[in-house]
């Protein structure tokens, strides 16, 4: 059942605007929908594992990375949190495929509870008949190593809060899925 309503907008429209970087993927493409290797189970997903990401021209001063990934169209009052992934190293360019099960972090990173109730990826799971949902990955550069005080247990909100006041720039990218 489509819930009729008008298309939320893009998260980073309302925050202080900052530098772009690259972001790519071998595996997902800005403005294309996704396979189902990158969908929850719920929603007839096959692998539901975390794509493949690469990052460039980021800040010289970066001492640190997160990613995330949002999904501003969920019928939610605050969209629906898919991924997050804070602590990365500055020298963290690349995350394989599948990097959202935690397994192959770099020392001192780890995922923060999405919105799925887990610390990993959690794949994209729209209604069925609602119109493509935007899947917003971001990797943000971060003027700290570590986000102090923020742990495993924070929520996204925590994480958001957290990464306005210390992000020097972003790189993004919006692959889309409908059901």
């Amino acid at each position: 059942m489509a819930l009729e309503r008008p298309q939320a907008p893009d998260p980073y429209d309302h925050l202080p605007s900052k530098p772009e970087f690259t972001l790519e993927s071998d595996e997902v493409t800005d403005g294309e929908l996704m396979d189902k290797s990158f969908i929850a189970p719920m929603a007839g997903g096959e692998s539901d594992h975390s794509p493949q990401l690469r990052w460039s021209g980021f800040p010289e001063e970066t001492k640190g990375f997160a990613v995330t990934c949002f999904d501003p169209d969920a019928p939610t009052h605050s969209g629906f949190w898919h991924w997050v992934l804070i602590n990365l190293p500055a020298s963290t360019t690349e995350l394989a495929s599948g990097a959202g099960s935690g397994g192959e972090l770099p020392a001192g990173a780890f995922h923060v509870r999405n919105d799925f109730g887990e610390r990993a990826w959690g794949g994209a799971a729209p209604p069925e008949g609602d119109p493509p949902h935007r899947y917003v990955f971001a990797v943000h550069a971060l003027d700290v190593e570590t986000l102090e005080g923020v742990t495993e247990d924070a929520t996204p909100a925590i994480v958001g809060f957290n990464l306005a006041f210390h992000t020097l720039a972003r790189g993004v990218m919006r692959p889309l899925f409908a059901a």
